[in-house]
């Protein structure tokens, strides 16, 4: 029975070169000379250091440019707000991973509201749709790219079998 898996992921790979990429423009430019300025990049999240919270902003548009450019879907970041303590400025980007329990129950019931002849279900943190046709299963994957702005998270179509 034909089938496919939404998941939700990042290229960790581009990631590191968008970080890497960042950090060199960084300390290139001009406005950001002498400046203990850096992107870090942990597990599950960015940590933008600088000296104050103008350079975040700055930092904050270069990386945007650069994960755009290597393909990272910018909603699959999650940016927080910055944090000033001793003359130093810091703001953490989580990275949205996985499908989470709500949103995996949102896309199970848009499928089922679609009256298209396919099931879903919840496996981890993906969905796995099967169906008897493959154009059933290829409608849902338009289906869900088209509700993309409603579910706030870059969807991956993997494992598409026949």
């Amino acid at each position: 029975m034909p089938s496919f898996d939404i998941v939700s992921t990042v290229d960790n790979h581009e990631l590191t070169n968008a970080v890497d990429q960042t950090n060199r423009e960084i300390t290139a430019r001009f406005d950001f000379k002498g400046a203990d300025a850096k992107v870090e990049l942990t597990e599950e999240s960015l940590i933008l250091h600088a000296e104050t919270e103008f350079q975040l902003q700055q930092m904050g548009d270069i990386l945007r440019i650069k994960l755009t450019k290597r393909g990272i879907d910018l909603s699959a970041l999650d940016p927080k707000e910055a944090e000033t303590q001793n003359r130093r400025a810091r703001q953490t980007w989580l990275i949205k991973q996985g499908i989470p329990s709500e949103l995996a129950k949102k896309i199970v019931k848009l499928i089922k509201d679609s009256k298209l002849k396919v099931q879903a279900a919840i496996q981890g943190d993906e969905v796995r749709v099967t169906g008897k046709k493959r154009d059933d299963l290829q409608e849902a994957i338009t289906l869900l790219k088209t509700q993309s702005q409603q579910l706030e998270q870059p969807l991956q179509f993997t494992n598409f079998r026949d």
